[in-house]
This record gives C-alpha cells, structure tokens and sequence, in this order.
C-alpha cells in the first residue's frame, strides 16, 4: 500500500514528469496536493496500470487533490537546454502553476534542481511509494498522452497514437525512411531497428 506523503508536518506537493525518453514532444511534469486522509482505490505508478486504469484515476485525482497543476516543455526548449533541464523547468513551472503554494516537495526521481525556498527530497521510484508521487505520475502521463494522440491525427505515419512519441521499432522506422517531424527532438539520436534486429539474431 502506498503511503500518502513522504512527510506529514508540511504541505507537500509530489512531482512527477512523463516523456523523458521519448524521440518528439513535449516533456510533460504534474504537482499534486493531497488531502491528508486521501486514498483512492488503485492509484498506483502511471506505468503499472493501463491506459483505461489512468483515465479512470485523472477526474478524481483533479477532482479531489487539494491542488494539482500540469507544464510542459516543448521539443525545441529541450533541444536548447537538454531533457534533463528541461525536465526540471517542467515541474519547477507546475510547481508554480499551484494554487496552493506547498512548504516541501517530494520528488520522483534521485536528481532535482533545487525549488526557490522549498526544501525537497527526491525518491527513487516514488510514484509507486507515494500516493503524491503517483497521483504526479497520472496526470503528467495521461496529459501528455492526450497532446501526442491529438498531435498523431496531423502525422499519422509516425504512430503517435500509440507509440506516444516513445523509440518503438514502428516509430524508429519511420523516421529513418520519413525524416523528422516539426515536432521531433533533434538532439535525440534515432537508432536503426534494423541493427538491434541484426545484433539478436546472431
């Protein structure tokens, strides 16, 4: 069973992020503030539970945080300042975006750029620790999720509407033979399916 909150003394806000890994889109960060005596049934890390579970868990987790707030950084800024920034600039802009401002923030993670005036812990693997954390993990990952499905009906020869954006042989395919998109991350190198293909068959 996950717990609430990394501590019970402060406001806390758990961060999460979802398309770090990805080859185009936006990085997508979350922040949520639970009530105290908060539980929902099923509300585990993002990538332990399907697509239908996340979309049930997201209206109720808007509904009943205390606070959430949802950022992104797009392709270009990612390019600019690489993922790992850029993922830091997410959540510190969630983290902002907060109509409660939260006196600690825990993190999913072992690495953070440090909040103005909010001291922080990061946890490896917090999103199936922390029912902040997780609740952080939905929404970033059926936010983004939605932006990449809509983004697909303009480029539907890269699979977005399933893949997300993420390296799949389908999409690491169509990039080779398509070029990049406008909206591929350009400093992401896109492997050849073909060698990995090659390399397990002998």
């Amino acid at each position: 069973m996950l717990l609430n909150c990394y501590q019970i003394e402060l406001i806390e806000a758990g961060c999460d992020e979802a398309g770090r890994g990805c080859l185009a889109g936006p990085v997508v960060a979350a922040a949520v503030i639970l009530p105290k005596d908060f539980y929902l049934e099923g509300l585990n890390d993002s990538k332990k539970l399907t697509h239908l579970q996340r979309s049930a868990l997201r209206p109720i987790i808007e509904e009943q945080a205390l606070a959430w707030a949802v950022a992104a950084v797009d392709h270009e800024e990612i390019d600019r300042i690489n993922i790992l920034n850029a993922s830091f600039l997410a959540m510190h802009s969630a983290i902002q975006k907060l109509a409660i401002t939260p006196e600690y923030l825990s993190i999913d993670g072992n690495r953070f750029k440090a909040y103005p005036q909010i001291p922080h812990s990061c946890v490896v693997k917090g999103d199936g620790k922390y029912l902040n954390i997780a609740a952080a993990s939905i929404l970033a990952k059926t936010h983004r999720d939605e932006f990449m499905t809509n983004l697909a009906k303009d480029y539907p020869h890269y699979n977005w509407h399933q893949n997300k954006g993420y390296p799949t042989i389908s999409h690491r395919k169509a990039v080779i033979e398509l070029g990049l998109s406008p909206f591929h991350r350009k400093t992401f190198n896109v492997s050849d399916p073909q060698l990995q293909i090659n390399f397990e068959q002998e």
